[in-house]
């Protein structure tokens, strides 16, 4: 499974915004705690359904999106 993938978009989970693994940690939350100073140690500890590559791939998916190098894809 490719980082990425892990990244999903559902119209019935959290109005669509990209989540995690389809579960209700949007990618935008996880970037705030990171942006906050939280370490991947802290968020970990914190919310226990994420896992290290889930907050990589929040992080790969952010960097492509400013980078204008996000692929769409299918709703999960």
């Amino acid at each position: 499974m490719s980082r990425l993938e892990r990244i999903t978009v559902d119209p019935a989970v959290m109005h669509g915004q990209p989540t995690v693994r389809g579960l209700r940690y949007s990618v935008s939350l996880i970037l705030e705690l990171l942006s906050s100073g939280m370490s991947m140690d802290e968020i970990l500890e914190d919310y226990a359904d994420l896992e290290q590559d889930d907050i990589l791939a929040a992080l790969e998916y952010a960097a492509r999106l400013a980078g204008g190098r996000l692929e769409m894809f299918d709703a999960a």
